[in-house]
């Protein structure tokens, strides 16, 4: 027997907003949480900025024992699940056992534990290296702290897909409920690179903007004078259930999970494949598997990155799709939050959802200049006030990993 999947809770950590409300209000307002980089010298940096998160840990209920033994990345993703199970009306005994799963990605993992310890190593040798950094820094340690922290001892897994890691999560947690493994999972994405090493990394292989005269505006997906993408932070946790177990519970429900949809390029490590034909393949399995036709969709939250060869496969891969002249309203949430590698596909999933659920999708800022190539509609600059019944939810990844996740409204 299969089983229909549903979203009940929704936990985001952005830069633009912490919760459901928060997060939604600041979309509507077209809210840039890109500013200068405060907490290391940018100096000999290319880019001096990012979407950083602004979070005070003990109005979360980490204590500061707690908070040594845990890289950021993973703080922030006890902060979003628990936002999450709050949001979702789950009480902490209704997430103990076997019929609860976690499964929560990374794309970097703890790199600023790494790049402390790599300090420590050489400043002041191996024996002070912390007994705490490999389990700080690995990539599985967000999902087993979730795991612990509430004794959810079902499935438990994680994913590692570059920048489409937390949209693969969702398509593998859909999986687990859809034949039963579980009855709720714990899914998403957890990403805080904005670090030294990663600044300086992305910066010189030149991904990265470098509008340092104007940080709020340097993400600008789609439009011509798009020079790069804005490193963000964040965290994006979802409450999946199958429907059964939700209405059993009386819960409230954003929206359906229909399924999702995964391709490889198989082109190169960074640049996406020729008119966007990864994506193509990626967007028509994931209709496919959710049984949608292209004229019901209604809403695309876009990968969306401001990098130039990114953005214009994109365009090409959903015409592919949608058709030339398609209609179909798009925009991309990366011009507010900046690019949250493996926590982007769960906070844009969170996105997709509030949209389904609101009748208002969010638009893409800093639309200022029109690229003649990249002819969507990006509902540019302002929300828009239109009721669609199905939505998808693209992300692609260095090394050609596209996947797509789709969405319908609940009645």
């Amino acid at each position: 027997m299969s089983h229909r999947v549903v979203i009940t809770g929704i936990g985001p950590v952005t830069p633009i907003g912490i919760g459901a409300e928060q997060f939604h209000q600041a979309q509507l307002a077209g809210k840039s949480g890109v500013r200068l980089i405060k907490k290391f010298d940018t100096s000999k940096l290319r880019c001096h900025f990012a979407a950083e998160i602004d979070i005070d840990f003990s109005q979360h209920g980490l204590d500061a024992r707690e908070l040594k033994r845990m890289d950021r990345y993973v703080q922030i993703t006890l902060v979003a699940a628990e936002l999450a199970r709050l949001d979702s009306g789950l009480s902490l005994e209704q997430l103990q056992g076997p019929e609860v799963g976690t499964l929560i990605g990374t794309g970097i993992g703890g790199m600023e534990t790494f790049e402390n310890q790599t300090r420590v190593m050489i400043e002041r040798g191996a024996d002070r290296l912390s007994p705490f950094f490999i389990p700080m820094m690995i990539a599985n340690m967000a999902t087993g702290h979730v795991a612990m922290r509430y004794g959810s001892t079902g499935v438990s897994s994680s994913v590692v897909t570059a920048c489409s890691t937390s949209t693969v999560a969702l398509h593998d947690a859909y999986h687990f409920l859809n034949r039963g493994d579980c009855q709720i999972m714990i899914a998403g994405g957890a990403e805080a690179s904005v670090t030294p090493l990663s600044i300086g990394a992305f910066g010189n292989m030149g991904a990265l903007s470098s509008r340092n005269d104007d940080p709020a505006t340097a993400s600008r997906p789609f439009t011509k004078s798009r020079d790069g993408f804005v490193m963000g932070e964040g965290a994006g946790i979802l409450i999946l259930e199958t429907l059964e177990h939700a209405q059993k519970r009386g819960a409230r429900i954003y929206a359906e999970l229909l399924g999702a949809g995964l391709a490889a390029d198989a082109y190169h490590i960074t640049a996406p494949a020729p008119e966007g034909r990864g994506y193509t393949t990626a967007i028509q399995r994931a209709l496919k598997n959710s049984k949608v036709n292209t004229d019901q969709v209604g809403y695309a939250n876009l990968h969306g990155t401001s990098t130039p060869m990114n953005d214009l496969a994109e365009t090409q891969g959903m015409k592919a799709v949608f058709g030339a002249d398609t209609k179909i309203a798009t925009s991309s949430t990366k011009s507010m939050t900046g690019h949250l590698l493996g926590a982007a596909g769960a906070i844009e999933a969170i996105a997709t959802v509030q949209a389904l659920a609101t009748g208002i999708l969010p638009p893409t800022i800093n639309y200022i200049d029109a690229d003649p190539e990249c002819d969507l509609d990006y509902i540019p600059n302002t929300p828009r006030e239109q009721q669609v019944e199905y939505a998808i939810s693209n992300s692609n990844a260095f090394g050609g990993q596209n996947a797509v996740a789709v969405f319908k409204r609940f009645k």
